[in-house]
């Protein structure tokens, strides 16, 4: 699947997922009224259809406390990574981006020496995996965030920073 658009709402992600799975086994699992289940797949609205679903809770959870721990938790459930995308072209954070060939080289080597490091004798502690983890964790925010400013077509600052011909 591809990038996911912020104006899907909550619970077309729902009904599009119980279309995979019976909505039955997922009430009996989660200990919860098939009508609960299915309500979470309906938008809510005044006649009061529709319930507060998790997704609603989890975005509402993110939002409460301002950080990212709750979706790189999720997304980790999934054997995944959250990568935040800067928030516009004109932002402080692209501009600090376009100079980021060598902040990714050098993050890369940091990375590196992480591993060099911990290799060294030939076994891997906790400390050191935790160190190794997020030297990787920085780069993929770092270069994701650099290939969306490339990606939103922003050429005239990759020129300016000596990244094309």
């Amino acid at each position: 699947m591809g990038r996911m658009s912020a104006t899907v709402e909550s619970h077309e992600i729902l009904r599009d997922a119980l279309e995979q799975v019976s909505p039955k086994e997922v009430a009996a699992e989660m200990g919860l009224s098939l009508s609960m289940v299915y309500k979470w797949a309906q938008p809510q609205n005044e006649q009061g259809s529709g319930s507060i679903n998790p997704l609603d809770r989890c975005a509402d959870l993110m939002r409460l406390t301002k950080g990212t721990a709750i979706i790189q938790w999720l997304c980790a459930q999934q054997d995944g990574f959250f990568v935040r995308n800067p928030r516009n072209q004109n932002s402080k954070e692209v501009a600090a981006v376009m100079p980021a060939m060598n902040k990714i080289v050098q993050q890369f080597a940091d990375l590196l020496e992480a591993i060099t490091k911990a290799a060294l004798d030939s076994s891997i502690s906790p400390d050191e995996a935790r160190r190794i983890r997020t030297e990787w964790d920085q780069l993929k925010m770092f270069s994701e965030s650099f290939v969306n400013a490339c990606e939103q077509g922003n050429f005239d600052r990759l020129k300016a920073a000596g990244f094309s011909k």
